[in-house]
């Protein structure tokens, strides 16, 4: 028996494995396009089946499909999107702009299972019927970013901050130096540090929620440049009563839809705003490094979870490589969005021609964000522990808690008083004490580095 198959399109014969449910369009794709290995994410393929089967219902409510054919590619959609046959979808996300190859490897799969059921189906007149890639794809984006996005990084980040709420309760009153330009500062909590993270993660997915939310609104209809040749007036909303119905999610159709077809500007809204998680992940990661940092010559103010030998010629050495991995995590994220953004600006009159790469980025960005908040959160933030004594004693000595001073001796006298205690290494308030003028009780009252974690005037 051959290992292959001969198949027809309309530029001639092409030989497809024997075993492949794809047809000649998808096998001319995979040997045009052998260039990263990475075929397009199984959350986007499964989104196309989404749009697939949406369109096959919104057909046959419109008397444009018979009801047997309608059953057959739903059936066929419903196995996709629980996950089947994901080894079908071979084609290289660096294909052509408008993801033509994605979108016909799509309709052959689905006609290919169709007629293995008894079927009559054609992958364009059928499956691809009121659509063009054109529409099919961008749609997708929006569909594939919002079940992402909901599904698994909203989940994600409020883990984390859970966590985060958790430890920043036990540590409202442990007090730690503050530190700007990474000197000494005025003192803060520990738990008002972790509640910043907590603070900017909210925001950040608020951002987020607020740019997935545009992207409920598809361009599905369109078809092949925004007008609608070829689907009937009445196709779009029909399409977007049954996307939502099928999903659960609140999509509407896009009242112009050339421009969710010319351009993305709402992926590369929401692609800037992930890139906005990442930036705040990594500022977390840098602050547990530092914190962290020593044992013996760093600020050691907190012990991450030792979590695998750091070293293989020092021994002993163990180092924060959930922080590490979650600011590499960063750094790729904000690559790809600068990718995306580039891809934001191949929009040529009717048609961006950079749509699988924003596809793929967007969910690439979304699985990296996702996994690395859960990481942070269960093997980092969960489990450290605060080095109570390091951080006590710090403070006890920072010459800059003299700020606290200023109102009552004047910035002079304050700076002169820092300045002795930093050059002879004596605790401040015995230096503020010879000569401020004011009694150590009174000393002891403003510098009390808990009050000052408070503010205000004592």
């Amino acid at each position: 028996m051959s290992e292959f198959r001969t198949e027809k399109d309309s530029l001639g014969e092409v030989h497809v494995p024997a075993d492949a449910l794809w047809g000649a369009q998808t096998q001319r794709a995979v040997d045009n396009f052998p260039v990263s290995g990475q075929p397009m994410p199984a959350t986007f393929i499964k989104a196309v089946a989404q749009i697939k089967k949406a369109a096959a219902e919104a057909n046959t409510s419109l008397g444009l499909l018979d009801n047997a054919r309608r059953d057959a590619i739903v059936q066929a959609c419903d196995a996709l999107i629980s996950g089947e046959y994901a080894d079908q979808f071979p084609v290289d996300r660096y294909q052509t702009g408008s993801g033509t190859s994605t979108n016909m490897n799509a309709n052959e799969v689905i006609a290919a299972l169709c007629r293995k059921e008894g079927v009559d189906i054609h992958p364009n007149d059928h499956v691809n019927m009121s659509q063009s890639s054109n529409d099919v794809i961008p749609t997708a984006i929006h569909v594939s970013s919002v079940m992402a996005v909901k599904e698994s990084l909203v989940p994600a980040l409020t883990h984390l901050r859970g966590v985060i709420y958790e430890r920043e309760a036990l540590f409202s009153e442990q007090v730690k130096t503050g530190r700007t330009h990474l000197m000494d500062a005025m003192p803060v909590t520990l738990g008002q540090e972790l509640r910043t993270w907590r603070e900017q993660l909210a925001a950040a997915e608020q951002r987020v929620e607020a740019a997935t939310d545009e992207l409920l609104a598809v361009p599905q209809g369109g078809t092949a440049v925004g007008t609608g040749v070829n689907a009937a007036p009445e196709f779009a909303g029909q399409f977007v009563k049954f996307l939502k119905s099928n999903t659960g999610y609140p999509f509407r159709s896009l009242e112009h839809k050339f421009v969710g077809q010319s351009a993305v500007d709402a992926p590369v809204a929401l692609s800037s705003q992930l890139r906005g998680v990442a930036i705040v992940l990594t500022k977390i990661a840098n602050d547990l490094r530092w914190m962290n940092s020593g044992p013996i010559h760093g600020l050691s103010e907190i012990s991450l979870p030792a979590l695998q030998p750091g070293s293989s010629i020092m021994p002993g050495k163990v180092n924060p490589v959930i922080p590490e991995s979650v600011a590499m995590v960063g750094a790729q994220v904000m690559g790809l969005d600068s990718a995306v953004a580039i891809a934001g600006q191949s929009g040529n009159f009717q048609l961006n021609v950079m749509l699988p790469l924003v596809g793929g980025n967007l969910l690439d960005m979304v699985s990296l964000l996702s996994n690395a908040a859960t990481v942070l959160a269960d093997k980092a933030i969960k489990d450290f522990s605060v080095n109570a004594d390091n951080l006590n004693a710090g403070v006890g000595r920072n010459p800059v808690l003299v700020t606290a001073l200023n109102p009552e001796i004047g910035y002079s006298l304050a700076a002169d008083i820092a300045k002795e205690a930093y050059r002879t290494g004596r605790p401040v308030i015995d230096v503020a004490e010879e000569r401020s003028g004011l009694s150590r009780a009174r000393l002891e009252q403003l510098m009390d580095p808990l009050k000052l974690t408070r503010g205000g005037l004592d």
